[in-house]
């Protein structure tokens, strides 16, 4: 699971539906609900780009290979109590929730937290489950190349600025 920073409007739209219409929260000013919540969504984008580029410099600093940068990201992740991949979904739904509670353009909540963070998470999968979809696609696109080969990350990286691109994610 990713968050594209395209997908933040949609997101944003979506909570609101979900939440405010459906009368699960009550708001006093919409328009500064949705900038709260888009708050949370960016601040998940740069902490993420923040740990991403912490990472690539402990490689750097310690001679290891690109391919151990996810399990360095995961270890400085969890040092910092945030979620990357599939722990996505719960961190944002955390912070949203909590955002929900102390928010001062949230004039009530009258759903149960459980109820809220199951709406939540299906609607961060529905919008995020676009990185597994590419992933496939440029997998599709490089079925003649061996995994875990310079010319494969290589490949495998313009391809997925390729087919981001043709779908509007970044």
């Amino acid at each position: 699971m990713r968050l594209f920073p395209a997908k933040i409007n949609t997101i944003v739209e979506a909570v609101n539906k979900t939440l405010v219409d459906s009368g699960d929260l009550e708001v006093s000013d919409r328009d500064e609900f949705k900038r709260d919540v888009e708050s949370i969504l960016k601040e998940y984008l740069r902490k993420d780009r923040e740990i991403t580029n912490r990472a690539k410099d402990e490689l750097e600093r310690r001679h290891l290979p690109y391919s151990d940068l996810f399990k360095t990201k995961r270890t400085i992740a969890e040092e910092q109590d945030f979620g990357i991949g599939d722990e996505s979904v719960t961190w944002i739904c955390s912070q949203l929730l909590e955002l929900f509670m102390r928010s001062s353009f949230v004039s009530e909540v009258y759903a149960e937290d459980t109820a809220i963070r199951k709406k939540l998470k299906e609607l961060l999968r529905r919008h995020m489950q676009a990185d597994d979809d590419i992933d496939r696609e440029v997998r599709r696109h490089l079925k003649h190349l061996s995994e875990n080969t310079s010319t494969f990350e290589i490949e495998y990286a313009r391809q997925l600025e390729l087919i981001k691109r043709k779908h509007g994610l970044e």
